[in-house]
């Protein structure tokens, strides 16, 4: 069974850099044909696809949130990261990092964490 943590900061001040890593346990990110997505849902509002890691090592990001989001991994650690510049409250949402066999697809999700963006 595999099973996704996020981790990082409740609060994040307007214009930082909101960092999350999800750990992953009972697979390994290099698996292959699977993606790693990060996936956040703000207050009242639907799920939003922000980017993935595909199990190769390439990188895909939303349109939307490209120019201010990055996605990394570690191996050793079977981990990956997000990370968003210049958050504004609009960026507060329950954020989830999940898997899948492709990028809106998913068998598995972690439990998500709440991140408010406030001063």
């Amino acid at each position: 069974q595999v099973q996704l943590q996020e981790s990082g900061p409740g609060v994040v001040k307007p214009s930082q850099t909101l960092s999350l890593t999800c750990t992953v346990s009972g697979g390994s990110i290099t698996t292959n044909n699977y993606y790693w997505s990060w996936i956040r849902q703000p207050p009242g509002k639907g799920l939003e696809w922000m980017g993935a890691l595909f199990y190769s090592g390439r990188f895909y990001y939303s349109p939307s949130l490209k120019s201010r989001t990055s996605i990394s991994r570690d191996i050793s650690k079977n981990q990956f990261t997000l990370q968003l510049s210049s958050v504004t409250p609009e960026d507060t949402a329950v954020y989830y990092c999940a898997r899948g066999p492709w990028i809106a697809e998913y068998d598995f999700w972690g439990q998500g964490t709440q991140v408010t963006v406030s001063s």
